[in-house]
């Protein structure tokens, strides 16, 4: 079943839910980032020495854009002052890309951010009676506590872990996404399935989560060590093989009339190739970083648009079927993805494919923050307290 978020019995005016504010400013943030990272990378710009190494530019992505679509989406209904502290901690750690004098104070916040996400959500599901729904509290823990420790790379330089941290990073990500967009896709497949055909789905599929939940767990500690990298090959491609296969059986082809469905489920099979991917990678001599991209754009971008849309969309009480960005979205993500995935064997057009890549990308979050707005202006009146 879907996970749900703590109910609230406070004052309704005293408390606003999270995503009203995380969403749109990690939409912003995304569509800014990615050419932001590029002319650092690659154009020399001066103020943002803290973004020009591919480490920096993925732990924005991961910790400064994923995590506050995870607090958004996972924290529920906040007292308005937490919130504001939450978002205004976010915020500042953001500038820690900048070359400014104050930049201890933005990593400062961008550490008590992570802390504080951590405190509120992982007690949250310490409590589940099954230990797959319990599995949520390490991982969200360990993730949050992964977006501290990379902060010292701003004060020790490159180092030999950088690299192999932020790989790690990525695949907890990569684990929570495929835990959590199981966890969405399934029920609303089944909803509409039974309302369209009168026959329930395919639903979770328990075991082939709880197999999900071990390789992919299993798979990161595999990766750290050369000699076995041969056997995290064969994880990965056993974990896309079963990610594929869970998609197939939702039958995405019966739901080819819900576009909410759809570009869920697409981004769902970017994990799946992603993997199939990093196998590939994992089996050649020199490891390949670039599959990677599969999950941070094509799945990560997909996955993530829709699910703070279809939020804004129903808490406005509209349907999320009828909302026209959904599939052009999922285009947009999966041109960013494929010019990027194919940008180094592109020759001399390497760059222009990396600049349309971005580019993709920040017009698709551009849009996502658009939309965004416009659900939000559209969101009923809270009701009074009752005094």
């Amino acid at each position: 079943m879907l996970i749900s978020h703590t109910k609230s019995h406070s004052a309704p005016g005293h408390r606003l839910p999270a995503w009203r504010w995380f969403f749109p400013l990690a939409a912003l943030h995304a569509a800014l980032m990615v050419p932001l990272s590029l002319l650092a990378l690659y154009h020399q710009s001066g103020a943002l020495t803290q973004l020009a190494s591919p480490a920096a530019h993925g732990r924005e992505l991961v910790f400064g854009f994923a995590l506050a679509v995870i607090a958004g989406y996972l924290l529920g209904p906040l007292p308005r002052r937490r919130l504001a502290g939450l978002v205004a901690l976010w915020a500042v750690g953001r500038l820690g890309v900048l070359d400014w004098p104050l930049i201890h104070v933005a990593t400062l916040a961008d550490g008590l951010f992570a802390l504080w996400a951590a405190a509120l959500l992982v007690p949250r599901f310490m409590a589940a009676k099954k230990w797959r729904n319990r599995i949520l509290s390490p991982l969200l823990g360990l993730i949050c506590l992964l977006g501290v420790v990379t902060l010292t790379w701003r004060y020790l330089g490159d180092m030999p872990t950088t690299t192999p941290l932020m790989h790690q990073s990525v695949l907890w990500l990569v684990l929570l996404m495929t835990f959590m967009g199981g966890r969405i896709i399934a029920p609303v497949v089944n909803s509409y399935l039974m309302q369209r055909f009168g026959q329930s789905g395919a639903g979770v599929q328990p075991r082939i989560e709880a197999a999900l939940i071990v390789l992919l767990g299993t798979t990161p500690f595999l990766m750290l060590w050369p000699q076995l990298q041969p056997l995290a090959a064969a994880l990965a491609l056993t974990n896309g093989g079963l990610v594929l296969l869970r998609l197939y059986r939702w039958g995405p082809c019966r739901c080819h009339k819900r576009p909410d469905l759809i570009a869920l489920m697409v981004g769902y099979a970017w994990l799946g190739v992603g993997l199939l991917l990093m196998a590939r990678a994992w089996w050649l001599p020199a490891h390949d970083s670039a599959p990677l991209h599969a999950f941070t754009i094509g799945a990560l971008g997909t996955l993530a648009s829709t699910v703070m849309l279809r939020q804004a969309i129903l808490r406005a009480k509209a349907r999320p079927e009828r909302e026209w960005t959904l599939i052009p979205l999922a285009a947009l993500f999966a041109t960013a993805a494929i010019l990027r995935l194919w940008a180094l064997e592109a020759g001399s057009a390497w760059l222009s494919m990396l600049w349309g890549a971005a580019l993709a990308w920040s017009l698709a979050w551009l849009l996502v923050a658009g939309r965004l707005w416009y659900w939000i202006g559209r969101l009923p009146a809270p009701r009074p307290a009752v005094k």
